[in-house]
């Protein structure tokens, strides 16, 4: 290759006809982010096909100190996958599922492939892969494994950093991670796919990862149920583990605000009639046929005698199942037509989530009265979508302007309970500078020096992080 030639050119080479692209066109969707907060720009959009093309990008960019955006799906919602005058390297073409072993419990798939295609590459296999959010059509595995993705059934299996055996990736010098394992076992020294899990791109490239599976749980228990708070919402929780033996897979949680909205704006049946003030969604999953379906009707049973809950519906089948979490999948979607939010991911220990909506909900009406607040989110493992609606008929304008306010009032009560600024989204453009305000300087410092010394010229999504 011409030397000689700018960076620029050197990597169209490099990637060859098909494998680049500066057509408006063409970049426009990989430049926005999904609520439109973010827009990005970028001089050359790159689509690799193989490890060994990103690891010839990433080694072109190192040398000549050109930095590099990393993005799978583009569905992140702290804006970290929208390149701002970066080269943006995006996996698409790295869409092959490279095995599925169901003897190890295991499959191998490029960091392209669909969360959905993931899923169903397993069940192909009579495996289960347990990782389920409301993208997951276009969310992809490398997204997923950058942004240490959680979802709906993190009480049951974890996050993706439990569900991760082995990666490989291209480090920031372009060289090769080779960590392909599909060990359960490997007690060797530090374990370098944990860095690159939740690192957003900082650290390297995920160009491919080895996934646990599971065997399938075929029968399953879907209900919904009326709570008059968030308390009453753990209590039942901690009542659903205990009845069913840990087969408790989801426990979600959402007010009547936003499955109001779901109805009015996504033309979803609530499965519930009387708008109750707090709802839950519970899933169960066995592999003994009729368990998961006792387990619930003990529970609702029970509940119900005790006055904790004060309504339910059990699902009588798939199709009254899916319809049940259409709803909780759609909470964010249905606030769009709302106009102006605050949004913030946070998650504290279970026992304080309902502390938490209390005395946020309360910060939140002094800073901005009349303010509607959507709450949902997976209330099993304490992570709660916690949103500020602009007030009806009030200026959006002025309710954005508050943002960063409403934000660290919000964030100061999660992280004084515990817990955390950001559960399941990363921290992106977004939170990175905010994040250090609740690090302590020790943190700080050993992860800059751990950063520095994997990318000196730090070319790895710049703007993110530390």
């Amino acid at each position: 290759m011409n030397a000689q030639l700018p960076p620029l050119e050197r990597l169209k080479v490099l990637v060859g006809e098909g494998g680049w692209s500066n057509d408006p066109d063409r970049l426009h969707p990989k430049l926005v982010e999904w609520r439109e907060r973010w827009v990005g720009s970028t001089p050359l959009l790159l689509l690799p096909r193989t490890t060994d093309e990103v690891s010839a990008i990433v080694r072109l960019c190192a040398e000549t100190g050109t930095a590099i955006v990393p993005q799978g799906g583009n569905t992140g919602l702290v804006g970290g996958q929208i390149p701002h005058g970066e080269i943006l390297l995006s996996t698409e073409r790295l869409n092959r599922i490279r095995e599925v072993a169901p003897d190890d419990d295991v499959m191998v798939v490029e960091a392209g492939v669909t969360l959905l295609q993931a899923q169903e590459a397993a069940a192909a296999a009579g495996r289960f892969f347990p990782l389920s959010l409301a993208a997951e059509g276009t969310a992809t595995i490398g997204g997923n494994i950058s942004t240490n993705a959680g979802g709906t059934a993190v009480l049951r299996y974890g996050t993706m950093r439990d569900l991760v055996l082995g990666l490989e990736a291209v480090l920031p010098s372009g060289e090769v991670f080779h960590g392909l394992k599909r060990l359960r076992k490997d007690n060797t020294g530090y374990d370098l796919k944990q860095l690159l899990i939740g690192a957003e791109g900082t650290l390297g490239v995920v160009t491919a990862a080895a996934l646990k599976l599971f065997p399938v749980l075929a029968d399953r228990a879907v209900a919904t149920v009326a709570l008059k708070s968030p308390a009453d919402a753990i209590a039942l929780l901690h009542r659903a583990k205990a009845e069913s033996g840990g087969a408790v897979e989801a426990f979600e949680l959402m007010n009547a605000l936003g499955v109001g909205f779901a109805e009015t704006h996504l033309g979803l049946r609530p499965a519930l009639q009387g708008a109750p003030p707090w709802v839950a969604l519970i899933e169960m999953a066995s592999a003994e046929p009729g368990l998961a379906g006792r387990a619930m009707e003990r529970l609702l049973a029970a509940a119900l005698e005790d006055d904790l809950i004060q309504d339910a519906a059990l699902a009588q089948n798939e199709t009254q199942a899916k319809a049940m979490w259409a709803v909780r999948e759609g909470q964010s979607g249905a606030q769009k037509p709302e106009g102006a939010a605050w949004k913030h991911d946070i998650s504290v220990p279970v026992s304080q989530v309902a502390r938490f909506i209390e005395q946020a909900s309360a910060a939140v009406v002094r800073l901005a009265p009349g303010a509607r607040i959507v709450a949902f989110g997976h209330v099993g493992d304490g992570n709660i979508h916690y949103d500020v609606l602009r007030p009806p008929g009030s200026d959006e304008a002025a309710h954005t302007a508050m943002r960063d306010e409403g934000a660290k009032a919000v964030h100061d009560i999660a992280v004084g309970l515990g817990g955390s600024i950001s559960a399941e989204h990363g921290l992106g453009t977004m939170k990175s500078a905010e994040a250090l305000t609740y690090k302590s300087p020790v943190e700080i410092a050993t992860l800059r020096a751990l950063r520095a010394a994997l990318d000196p010229k730090r070319i790895m999504n710049p703007k993110v992080m530390f």
